[in-house]
């Protein structure tokens, strides 16, 4: 598996696929460049080679070319973040394209318009994946967000180039974190899962089993796995359909020798409101009428203490409503307790969605070893799955 330190650069134009699918403001501003900035490490390697950059990336779900998916929107924020003026082609392959390809001098960066602007990139398209590989002469996928997707760009692309393909930093950095908590990660190895459905997580469960020592649970989750065991959670979510998955997960993890922490006390509103009036109860024992949004103190300790003996942490999932200002503390003092545990020598890996966002909200992000920037395709990575754009570098 060729990383790109194990080439050079010098007189050659990179075909970096890059995930700069970031969000824009209604004025087409870049509101957040956390995944531009990834992608300077690998850039600037090129560039300080003596070679050329040729940046390929979707942004959004365009149905054909639609003006307000371009990248010529972040090309400014693109020459910002890296700190070098980025030229930009208004087609990813073509006459046109190719020609500012072939122009490029060495230390010059080029942006290819939206790849998805073409169909054929997500049908995974073979001609089109042969028109992308005339834009360089190595090609680096450095796009974790999209590994997981057998596109013409990330999982077709590769084989044009048999001998001059390897992974940017990024995504490197990507396999090897989580490798770290599936495979090689000092143990005691610890799992926190929240978020609100038992469904959306039980192939990550299923597949992490053998490899994880605690399993702490969360999120709105918890309740389906506590009315199974025959606790009042009164109008808590909960998906009634996944009990008895719920019941057979605890049995595999005790078969297992996985100590599994479920909450023990909640924070109880009287409605889906930040405006409700709360109390602290039993996770087993809330009222009718009332529904459970957060963890309790107690919860938090147990958690705390769980996690301060952990080697290796992998956290995915919030802990409560952290959206709503008073039901965000359980999912704020897990972080705290997961930074802390860093600090004191832990690898911890956060990826998902809400706990991506959780985490920079919390300017938490800093604190941890490593915050992926691939929701679906660490997810994927989690339930044991081989990612299509991993496995088309190792062919």
């Amino acid at each position: 598996m060729k990383t790109i330190q194990d080439f050079n650069f010098e007189n050659k134009k990179a075909l970096i696929r890059v995930d700069f699918n970031v969000p824009l403001n209604e004025n087409k501003e870049v509101t957040d460049a956390t995944r531009i900035e990834a992608a300077k490490p690998t850039i600037i390697k090129v560039l300080e080679d003596g070679g050329s950059a040729v940046l390929m990336s979707h942004l959004g779900r365009p149905k054909g070319v639609q003006e307000e998916y371009s990248l010529k929107h972040i090309a400014d924020k693109v020459s910002d973040s890296i700190g070098v003026q980025v030229k930009f082609s208004e087609n990813c392959i073509g006459e046109d394209a190719e020609k500012m390809v072939a122009d490029l001098e060495p230390g010059e960066v080029l942006l290819l318009e939206n790849l998805r602007f073409h169909k054929e990139e997500t049908e995974g398209d073979r001609k089109f994946a042969e028109q992308l590989s005339k834009m360089g002469d190595i090609y680096v996928n450095d796009a974790f967000g999209t590994a997981h997707r057998a596109h013409a760009s990330t999982a077709i692309i590769a084989e044009f180039f048999p001998n001059k393909k390897c992974f940017g930093n990024l995504l490197a950095k990507e396999i090897e974190s989580i490798e770290k908590v599936l495979k090689t990660g000092e143990k005691p190895v610890t799992a926190v899962l929240g978020g609100s459905k038992v469904s959306s997580k039980i192939t990550i469960i299923e597949n992490i089993l053998d490899k994880i020592d605690h399993l702490i649970i969360g999120g709105g989750m918890t309740y389906t796995f506590i009315k199974a065991q025959g606790g009042a959670i009164g109008d808590s979510i909960c998906e009634d359909d996944k009990q008895e998955l719920a019941l057979s997960i605890l049995k595999k993890a005790e078969a297992k020798g996985v100590e599994v922490h479920l909450p023990v006390d909640v924070l109880g509103a009287n409605a889906f409101s930040n405006d409700a009036e709360t109390q602290v109860v039993a996770v087993d024992k809330i009222p009718d009428g009332w529904q459970g949004l957060d963890v309790g103190p107690e919860t938090i300790k147990i958690f705390h203490d769980v996690l301060m003996k952990s080697k290796t942490i992998l956290w995915n999932g919030p802990l409560g409503v952290f959206e709503m200002e008073n039901f965000a503390e359980g999912t704020i003092a897990l972080g705290k307790s997961i930074a802390k545990a860093t600090e004191q020598g832990a690898f911890s890996l956060v990826g998902g969605g809400d706990s991506v966002a959780a985490v920079k909200q919390f300017e938490l992000d800093d604190e941890v070893s490593y915050v992926s920037t691939g929701g679906g395709a660490m997810l994927e990575s989690l339930e044991g799955k081989t990612l299509p754009g991993i496995a088309a570098m190792e062919e």
